[in-house]
């Protein structure tokens, strides 16, 4: 952790190992998918304690604050102190955890490859689909 009042944003998420290099970061930044305190933010926008940013991860986007600042990138350790994870972000994470997990549970992979007559209605299918405005 630094001994400083602020940092930049890329270099903080980088730090905290939300991206594995600064230009994904600040890819992710300038595309839309961080904000900072609700609003989009620039890449060199000052990072301080008590921020609230949400960061997309994946299928989820976890809103946390932020609890430390670091300018350099250290071990995973030091990194998860730098944010804490705010509780309704856990509960919705853990909600769409749950609807993927039951979605998952309700597929039957199909035994093996499609019939002609599968595929077939299949294209037919999609024509509909294509065809309805």
């Amino acid at each position: 952790m630094s001994d400083t009042d602020h940092a930049r944003l890329d270099r903080w998420l980088w730090a905290a190992r939300f991206y594995k290099t600064r230009s994904q970061a600040k890819h992710a930044i300038d595309g839309g998918k961080v904000h900072v305190d609700g609003a989009r933010a620039k890449p060199s926008r000052e990072v301080t304690l008590g921020m609230r940013i949400t960061v997309p991860r994946g299928t989820d986007e976890l809103d946390v604050i932020v609890t430390g600042l670091a300018e350099r990138r250290g071990a995973a350790t030091e990194a998860a102190a730098l944010y804490r994870e705010t509780d309704e972000s856990v509960t919705r994470r853990t909600a769409t955890a749950e609807t993927r997990r039951l979605t998952r549970a309700s597929f039957i992979a199909p035994s093996g490859r499609p019939s002609k007559r599968d595929r077939r209605a299949l294209e037919r299918l999609k024509q509909q689909e294509d065809s309805e405005p």
